[in-house]
């Protein structure tokens, strides 16, 4: 199975998107729409976000923001939030601030260059995210103690990353893991974890299990390994592809998200500050 780096990857699409406006909302949607992680997300900060919501203003960060999707999301979900958007990535945070602009100047959003090792915000924050941003550190506990430093009381701590489980997506060659500090982590490591940080574990639970897995390979890691080993030829076929193979994808995700999973190559925690 060809190699595949997940950054480059990233990059080259960050340089195509950046080119349009419209093409970064339609890439905001396809990746609502495809990546099975995000709808678990949402459906995370409806249920919470929507109480907050109610209460009036309140504050959210999105710590490892990338490009920017779950901002585009909070920002059209909520009335009353206002969001900081930190990232490692410079570039990243430039191409937001361009997309964001109107958003900026209603003071809706802000953006800042931040290493999470460092994060000092003091009881800042209601609601912080961090989607598949701890399994990059090795110092993720240090990291879990800044984000409970920087949230209200009572405020929440909702993280995703790979589980202990997505070795299995390595190979032979680690194609899918290697760019991580950790292969990912189990319930039991996730709930020490956040203990140690200050944070009362709310909710724990495996995502991608059986039927998301087989979507993830169907709409995601096949197709990309086709583009990566044939290039742009690979298009018109996966055009053809997905008009056969999206709709039972969909269905896949949808039963992931409402049926617990006893395992999952994904994993979600949703801790609060106590």
């Amino acid at each position: 199975m060809s190699r595949i780096a997940y950054d480059p990857v990233k990059d080259r699409f960050a340089n195509f998107i950046r080119r349009f406006r419209f093409l970064r909302t339609l890439f905001y949607m396809l990746l609502d729409l495809f990546f099975l992680r995000s709808w678990y997300i949402r459906a995370v900060l409806r249920r919470f976000g929507s109480k907050l919501d109610a209460e009036g203003p309140w504050k959210l960060l999105d710590a490892g923001s990338g490009f920017g999707q779950y901002d585009r999301f909070i920002l059209q979900q909520f009335e009353n939030v206002t969001v900081k958007a930190v990232d490692v990535k410079a570039d990243y945070l430039e191409d937001s601030r361009a997309y964001f602009e109107k958003e900026i100047k209603a003071g809706r959003i802000t953006f800042e260059q931040v290493d999470l090792r460092k994060l000092k915000y003091d009881r800042e924050f209601d609601f912080i995210i961090c989607i598949d941003v701890l399994e990059h550190i090795e110092e993720d506990v240090k990291v879990m103690k800044n984000m409970q430093q920087s949230l209200q009381e009572d405020g929440f701590f909702l993280m995703h990353s790979p589980s202990i489980y997505s070795e299995e997506d390595a190979g032979d060659d680690d194609s899918f893991v290697d760019e991580h500090a950790r292969v990912g982590y189990s319930k039991k490591d996730l709930r020490q974890k956040l203990l140690s940080a200050g944070l009362k574990p709310v909710h724990i639970a495996f995502t991608y299990g059986e039927n998301g897995h087989i979507a993830w390979e169907i709409l995601i890691k096949y197709p990309m390994l086709w583009l990566n080993s044939i290039g742009m030829w690979a298009l018109p076929i996966l055009m053809v592809y997905y008009l056969l193979m999206l709709p039972i994808g969909l269905v896949l995700m949808w039963l992931d998200l409402n049926e617990p999973n006893t395992s999952g190559t994904g994993i979600y925690a949703l801790g609060q500050k106590k």
